[in-house]
């Protein structure tokens, strides 16, 4: 396996821990109001804290700004990075086969099946009638279905889309995203630069119609309205840098991001301010603050974005270039425990609810137990799986990886192709 391949499984796996301790400390922001969201209230803002704890720590918050800045950004960018080769081994009937029944399935099943026992407890918090009959008729009389961090899934679905209809209507338009990604290995303050500058122009727009915070809901599909034209960019991003080569280009593990990932961190934070310090100064009303410090922010939301994923990046190419028996399993079962951690992460904050413990205490056993017991129930689905020969549907819900293949097409270089990773 090269460098840039282990490098980007081990970041698979180290995404999933940031994922779960995002979702783990949500019920302990000090931002929060006093009390849960009502239920059958609307906007309905259990949708993003299922769980309301007493117990605050502020440091949450910040924690939880830095990953809202790059992390959803820079999984659209991951799950870009083989999506031509796929193309171009499989042909777009195959690979859009392939797509739904490993994306679209899943979440189907999830949203459905799981996400009404997921938010049972959110419901608990503030119903007069706690029998599970009264939870399904107050849930059947939302607007929409809530679907949990699981609505990643259908706007990759429908990139995933985008580009097979690229391969199969305008293939050369591929190759000259290659070529433009091309940049990136040779000149990548340009290609960042760039990539600011597209992607600002798809989300800076948005963000001042809509506000950064708006979502729009039908059905199971949710929409964060600011942001599905910036996902679109880092998604066609991630999939120039594949067309390209990942070993000679910007994920090249001698590149520029590995070897200076401390002045990518120091970026990073310089960006964080520019976006956050014009949100502190229009609280509490940033929506109708001055348009100039709206813009300010946005543009720093961007920055942010790219300087986080350049960051992230590099500190995985710098450092995570070995190979770990128990990251080569977490890496394994990643995309199966982000499918079902969060009936787990609600659920345990609504049984320390009334335990008396710090915030920070509550929020590590809610991760440890949700790592645990997501991780566990994916292996034991995994065994179970071969031991009774589970294929097809049965395979996409239990998150199966699918084997490691050489891909010297992803390259374009014999003896260096990437090893495929993210299917």
């Amino acid at each position: 396996m090269s460098g840039s391949s282990l490098a980007l499984r081990n970041l698979r796996a180290f995404v999933i821990l940031i994922v779960l301790a995002f979702h783990s400390v949500l019920a302990y922001l000090g931002s929060l109001p006093d009390t849960a969201f009502p239920f059958d209230i609307a906007p309905f803002r259990w949708n993003a804290f299922p769980i309301v704890d007493s117990q605050r720590w502020f440091g949450f918050d910040i924690f939880c700004a830095f990953q809202d800045v790059y992390l959803m950004s820079f999984m659209f960018f991951m799950s870009g990075l083989f999506v031509w080769p796929s193309l171009k081994r499989k042909g777009s009937p195959v690979f859009l086969y392939d797509r739904f029944l490993r994306i679209g399935l899943p979440f189907v099943l999830v949203v459905y099946l799981l996400m009404p026992i997921a938010l049972y407890p959110t419901y608990l918090q503030t119903a007069v009638d706690p029998s599970v009959g009264a939870y399904w008729q107050h849930w059947r009389a939302l607007p929409f279905w809530p679907s949990g961090p699981p609505w990643f899934l259908w706007q990759l679905l429908v990139l995933n889309i985008a580009a097979a209809a690229v391969f199969r209507f305008a293939p050369a338009w591929g190759d000259h995203l290659g070529r433009l990604s091309a940049v990136a290995a040779n000149d990548p303050l340009r290609y960042f630069a760039g990539l600011v500058a597209v992607s600002a122009v798809a989300y800076v727009p948005l963000a001042l119609v809509f506000t950064p915070w708006t979502w729009k809901t039908l059905g199971p599909f949710a929409l964060q309205l600011c942001r599905p034209l910036h996902y679109a960019v880092y998604f066609f991003a991630g999939a120039g840098i594949g067309i390209y080569g990942l070993e000679r280009g910007l994920l090249s593990v001698d590149g520029v991001l590995a070897r200076h990932w401390r002045a990518w961190l120091g970026a990073f934070l310089a960006a964080f301010v520019v976006w956050s310090a014009p949100i502190a100064l229009m609280m509490p009303d940033r929506d109708n603050g001055p348009i100039g410090l709206q813009t300010v922010s946005d543009f720093g939301f961007v920055l942010a974005c790219a300087c986080g994923c350049f960051f992230v990046a590099g500190v995985s190419l710098r450092f995570a270039r070995r190979r770990w028996a128990w990251l080569d399993n977490l890496s394994d079962n990643a995309y199966g425990m982000f499918l079902i951690h969060y009936v787990f992460v609600v659920w345990l904050q609504y049984a320390l609810l009334d335990v008396e413990l710090f915030a920070v205490a509550k929020a590590a056993i809610v991760f440890g137990g949700t790592l645990i017991a997501s991780w566990g129930a994916m292996i034991a689905m995994r065994r179970g799986g071969r031991r009774f020969g589970a294929t097809g549907p049965a395979g996409a819900l239990q998150g199966r990886t699918r084997r490691v293949e050489t891909m010297a097409a992803a390259s374009g270089e014999a003896g260096t192709a990437p090893t495929r990773i993210i299917d």
